[in-house]
Protein backbone atom coordinates (compact mmCIF):
# COMPACT_ATOMS: atom_id res chain seq x y z
CA UNK A 1 0.00 0.00 0.00
CA UNK A 2 2.78 2.03 0.61
CA UNK A 3 4.56 1.44 -2.99
CA UNK A 4 0.96 2.43 -4.21
CA UNK A 5 0.78 5.69 -2.66
CA UNK A 6 3.94 6.39 -3.86
CA UNK A 7 3.28 5.68 -7.33
CA UNK A 8 0.12 7.26 -7.12
CA UNK A 9 2.08 10.79 -6.73
CA UNK A 10 3.44 10.22 -10.48
CA UNK A 11 0.04 10.42 -12.09
CA UNK A 12 -0.51 13.35 -14.00
CA UNK A 13 -3.71 14.88 -15.92
CA UNK A 14 -2.75 16.87 -18.97
CA UNK A 15 -4.17 17.15 -22.25
CA UNK A 16 -3.18 14.78 -25.01
CA UNK A 17 -0.03 16.05 -26.96
CA UNK A 18 -1.45 14.70 -30.38
CA UNK A 19 -4.29 13.77 -32.04
CA UNK A 20 -4.95 9.72 -31.14
CA UNK A 21 -4.83 7.40 -34.06
CA UNK A 22 -3.87 4.08 -32.67
CA UNK A 23 -5.43 3.03 -29.28
CA UNK A 24 -4.07 -0.21 -27.41
CA UNK A 25 -7.42 -1.86 -25.49
CA UNK A 26 -6.15 -4.26 -22.58
CA UNK A 27 -7.27 -6.75 -20.77
CA UNK A 28 -6.13 -9.37 -18.62
CA UNK A 29 -7.42 -12.84 -17.33
CA UNK A 30 -6.58 -15.52 -15.05
CA UNK A 31 -5.80 -19.14 -15.10
CA UNK A 32 -8.56 -21.71 -13.99
CA UNK A 33 -6.11 -22.86 -11.41
CA UNK A 34 -5.64 -18.79 -10.54
CA UNK A 35 -1.69 -19.66 -10.70
CA UNK A 36 -1.07 -17.55 -14.34
CA UNK A 37 -2.39 -14.19 -15.40
CA UNK A 38 -3.12 -13.75 -18.99
CA UNK A 39 -2.96 -10.41 -20.68
CA UNK A 40 -4.45 -9.73 -24.48
CA UNK A 41 -3.70 -6.19 -25.81
CA UNK A 42 -5.49 -5.18 -29.02
CA UNK A 43 -4.03 -1.90 -30.98
CA UNK A 44 -7.20 -0.59 -33.14
CA UNK A 45 -7.02 2.11 -35.39
CA UNK A 46 -9.45 4.82 -34.69
CA UNK A 47 -9.75 6.82 -38.25
CA UNK A 48 -10.16 3.86 -39.64
CA UNK A 49 -12.04 1.48 -37.65
CA UNK A 50 -10.03 -1.45 -37.91
CA UNK A 51 -7.48 -3.70 -35.80
CA UNK A 52 -4.00 -3.17 -36.24
CA UNK A 53 -2.38 -6.11 -34.40
CA UNK A 54 -2.80 -8.26 -31.12
CA UNK A 55 -0.24 -9.33 -28.64
CA UNK A 56 -0.66 -11.91 -25.28
CA UNK A 57 1.69 -12.67 -22.50
CA UNK A 58 0.95 -15.29 -19.46
CA UNK A 59 3.20 -14.19 -15.89
CA UNK A 60 2.63 -16.40 -12.78
CA UNK A 61 0.80 -14.97 -10.56
CA UNK A 62 3.07 -14.12 -7.75
CA UNK A 63 1.26 -11.74 -5.99
CA UNK A 64 -1.33 -12.38 -3.38
CA UNK A 65 -5.22 -11.76 -4.10
CA UNK A 66 -5.77 -8.31 -2.43
CA UNK A 67 -9.14 -5.99 -2.93
CA UNK A 68 -7.58 -2.60 -3.95
CA UNK A 69 -4.00 -4.06 -5.19
CA UNK A 70 -5.04 -6.09 -8.06
CA UNK A 71 -2.99 -3.98 -10.03
CA UNK A 72 0.28 -5.46 -8.51
CA UNK A 73 -1.13 -8.91 -9.81
CA UNK A 74 -2.18 -8.00 -13.14
CA UNK A 75 0.66 -5.15 -14.25
CA UNK A 76 3.37 -7.81 -14.94
CA UNK A 77 1.54 -9.87 -17.87
CA UNK A 78 0.55 -6.64 -19.01
CA UNK A 79 3.80 -5.24 -19.33
CA UNK A 80 5.08 -8.25 -20.96
CA UNK A 81 1.86 -7.84 -23.36
CA UNK A 82 3.10 -4.18 -24.38
CA UNK A 83 6.70 -5.05 -25.14
CA UNK A 84 5.59 -7.65 -27.80
CA UNK A 85 3.90 -4.65 -29.85
CA UNK A 86 5.30 -3.36 -32.99
CA UNK A 87 3.10 -0.43 -33.17
CA UNK A 88 3.52 2.69 -30.85
CA UNK A 89 0.31 3.21 -29.33
CA UNK A 90 -1.30 6.74 -28.92
CA UNK A 91 -3.35 5.76 -25.81
CA UNK A 92 -3.41 2.76 -23.75
CA UNK A 93 -7.36 1.76 -22.56
CA UNK A 94 -7.68 -1.00 -19.76
CA UNK A 95 -11.02 -2.67 -19.26
CA UNK A 96 -10.58 -1.42 -15.26
CA UNK A 97 -9.80 1.41 -13.38
CA UNK A 98 -8.00 4.82 -13.40
CA UNK A 99 -8.52 7.17 -10.70
CA UNK A 100 -11.73 5.88 -10.18
CA UNK A 101 -10.03 3.76 -7.41
CA UNK A 102 -10.11 3.89 -3.40
CA UNK A 103 -6.09 5.17 -3.51
CA UNK A 104 -6.92 6.57 -7.11
CA UNK A 105 -4.63 4.20 -8.32
CA UNK A 106 -6.17 1.54 -10.48
CA UNK A 107 -4.57 -0.51 -13.40
CA UNK A 108 -4.38 2.53 -15.98
CA UNK A 109 -2.47 4.62 -13.29
CA UNK A 110 -0.18 1.68 -12.63
CA UNK A 111 0.80 0.63 -16.04
CA UNK A 112 0.71 4.04 -17.66
CA UNK A 113 3.02 5.35 -14.65
CA UNK A 114 5.22 2.20 -15.65
CA UNK A 115 5.78 2.89 -19.89
CA UNK A 116 4.90 6.77 -18.81
CA UNK A 117 2.37 6.96 -21.69
CA UNK A 118 -1.13 8.46 -21.83
CA UNK A 119 -3.68 5.78 -20.47
CA UNK A 120 -7.26 5.76 -19.51
CA UNK A 121 -9.28 2.86 -17.69
CA UNK A 122 -13.12 1.98 -18.93
CA UNK A 123 -14.72 -0.37 -16.76
CA UNK A 124 -17.55 -2.07 -16.64
CA UNK A 125 -18.49 -2.05 -13.00
CA UNK A 126 -18.64 0.55 -10.39
CA UNK A 127 -15.46 0.05 -7.78
CA UNK A 128 -15.82 3.25 -5.59
CA UNK A 129 -17.89 6.46 -5.52
CA UNK A 130 -21.04 7.55 -5.86
CA UNK A 131 -23.82 5.91 -8.54
CA UNK A 132 -25.66 8.14 -10.67
CA UNK A 133 -27.90 7.48 -14.35
CA UNK A 134 -27.00 9.37 -17.16
CA UNK A 135 -29.53 10.74 -19.97
CA UNK A 136 -30.31 7.93 -22.10
CA UNK A 137 -28.42 8.93 -25.08
CA UNK A 138 -25.30 8.02 -26.14
CA UNK A 139 -22.60 10.27 -24.99
CA UNK A 140 -24.44 11.27 -22.23
CA UNK A 141 -22.41 11.81 -18.72
CA UNK A 142 -22.44 12.39 -15.09
CA UNK A 143 -19.51 13.19 -12.77
CA UNK A 144 -17.96 10.17 -10.81
CA UNK A 145 -17.56 11.11 -7.44
CA UNK A 146 -15.56 10.03 -3.91
CA UNK A 147 -15.14 11.30 -1.23
CA UNK A 148 -16.05 14.85 -2.65
CA UNK A 149 -13.62 14.63 -5.49
CA UNK A 150 -14.41 13.94 -8.71
CA UNK A 151 -12.54 10.84 -9.73
CA UNK A 152 -14.12 9.75 -13.22
CA UNK A 153 -17.24 10.14 -15.36
CA UNK A 154 -20.34 7.66 -15.89
CA UNK A 155 -20.79 7.43 -19.42
CA UNK A 156 -23.59 6.30 -21.97
CA UNK A 157 -22.05 4.44 -24.72
CA UNK A 158 -25.09 3.86 -26.39
CA UNK A 159 -28.63 4.60 -26.82
CA UNK A 160 -30.32 3.06 -23.59
CA UNK A 161 -27.91 0.45 -22.35
CA UNK A 162 -25.71 0.01 -19.39
CA UNK A 163 -22.80 2.98 -18.74
CA UNK A 164 -19.35 2.70 -18.32
CA UNK A 165 -17.14 4.16 -15.81
CA UNK A 166 -14.30 6.54 -17.38
CA UNK A 167 -11.08 7.30 -15.44
CA UNK A 168 -7.60 9.22 -16.32
CA UNK A 169 -4.88 6.61 -16.00
CA UNK A 170 -2.06 8.82 -16.68
CA UNK A 171 -0.68 11.72 -19.37
CA UNK A 172 -3.95 12.81 -20.39
CA UNK A 173 -7.20 14.38 -19.23
CA UNK A 174 -10.66 13.21 -18.01
CA UNK A 175 -12.22 14.85 -21.43
CA UNK A 176 -9.78 13.45 -23.58
CA UNK A 177 -10.47 9.64 -21.67
CA UNK A 178 -14.13 10.33 -22.60
CA UNK A 179 -13.64 11.05 -26.26
CA UNK A 180 -11.64 8.74 -26.75
CA UNK A 181 -13.83 6.22 -25.46
CA UNK A 182 -16.58 7.55 -27.50
CA UNK A 183 -14.20 7.59 -30.41
CA UNK A 184 -13.88 4.20 -30.52
CA UNK A 185 -16.91 2.71 -29.88
CA UNK A 186 -18.63 0.31 -32.68
CA UNK A 187 -22.02 -0.45 -31.67
CA UNK A 188 -21.42 -1.86 -28.44
CA UNK A 189 -21.59 -0.97 -24.64
CA UNK A 190 -17.84 -1.78 -24.48
CA UNK A 191 -15.25 0.24 -26.97
CA UNK A 192 -13.80 -1.90 -29.45
CA UNK A 193 -10.23 -2.08 -28.36
CA UNK A 194 -10.79 -3.70 -24.73
CA UNK A 195 -14.01 -5.30 -26.49
CA UNK A 196 -12.16 -7.52 -28.97
CA UNK A 197 -8.99 -7.29 -26.10
CA UNK A 198 -11.54 -9.40 -23.61
CA UNK A 199 -12.26 -11.98 -26.27
CA UNK A 200 -8.50 -12.29 -26.80
CA UNK A 201 -7.79 -13.23 -23.35
CA UNK A 202 -11.01 -15.25 -23.11
CA UNK A 203 -10.27 -17.33 -25.99
CA UNK A 204 -6.55 -17.65 -24.59
CA UNK A 205 -7.83 -18.81 -21.25
CA UNK A 206 -9.77 -21.17 -22.70
CA UNK A 207 -6.70 -22.85 -24.61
Amino acid sequence: MILQKALACRVIATPLEQPVRLVAGADVAFTPDDHACIAGIVVWNVAEARMVEEAVARRPAKFPYVPGLLSFREAPAVLAAARKLKSEPDVFMFDGQGMAHPRRFGLACHVGVLLDRPSLGCAKSLLCGEPAVPAARRGSTRPLMHDGEQVGVILRTRDGVKPVFVSVGHRMTLEDAVAVVLACGGGFRLPEPTRLAHQLVTRERRE
